[in-house]
């Protein structure tokens, strides 16, 4: 890795989690470009790569005293960011759901129905989530934000082809982790018997 680059010694995380500001701050600005560039590969856009990456710096500053291992930083930021991530696809994912598709859908769901949603967007999220950059980028521009495929392809310097390619590998890997998730209690209960 370029040393210009390097993650912040144990020692200066320390002095930051026992309260020094310089500290704090340096801490802050040298893990911005690791920050950054663990959003850049995970979401799906570059506005939503910069949103999360603020978001979790902003959680580095704010609960650096909550890091049990000075050497666990890294991991410690790359889990913020995967679930700002997350959140953002979750976040999509429900402002999509509430747009009423018929003026008579408006009943309001049960608090079973309400914790069964909430549980499957939180499994396709996961899903979506645990998908290749390349692909996690085409579906939820595609799927979740509504794009049109052209745009989608444009946006992303991609031939309409190799668009239409990688959605179809992507939702084929989501169908396919979904699919694993619902036959694992099935297996249990087979197991169990």
């Amino acid at each position: 890795m370029n040393p210009r680059f390097s993650w912040p010694d144990e020692r200066l995380i320390k002095a930051a989690q026992d309260g020094d500001v310089t500290s704090l701050t340096t801490v802050v600005m040298e893990s911005q470009p690791h920050v950054r560039k663990f959003a850049k590969s995970l979401c799906a856009s570059p506005q939503d790569a910069e949103d999360a990456a603020q978001e979790a710096l902003i959680i580095l500053y704010r609960k650096i005293g909550t890091l049990r291992a000075t050497g666990a930083l890294a991991s410690w930021m790359f889990r913020i960011v995967r679930n700002e991530c997350l959140r953002q696809v979750r976040f999509l994912v429900h402002r999509n759901d509430e747009q009423p598709a018929e003026p008579e859908a408006s009943a309001e769901p049960s608090a079973e129905e309400a914790v069964l949603h909430r549980l499957e967007v939180e499994r396709i999220a996961a899903a979506v989530g645990a998908l290749p950059r390349d692909q996690r980028q085409v579906l939820i521009m595609r799927d979740v934000q509504g794009l049109p495929g052209r745009t989608v392809a444009l946006s992303l310097g991609l031939s309409n082809a190799a668009m239409k390619s990688r959605l179809h590998r992507a939702r084929a890997a989501v169908r396919q982790s979904l699919e694993a998730i619902d036959q694992a209690p099935e297996q249990a209960t087979d197991q169990a018997a």
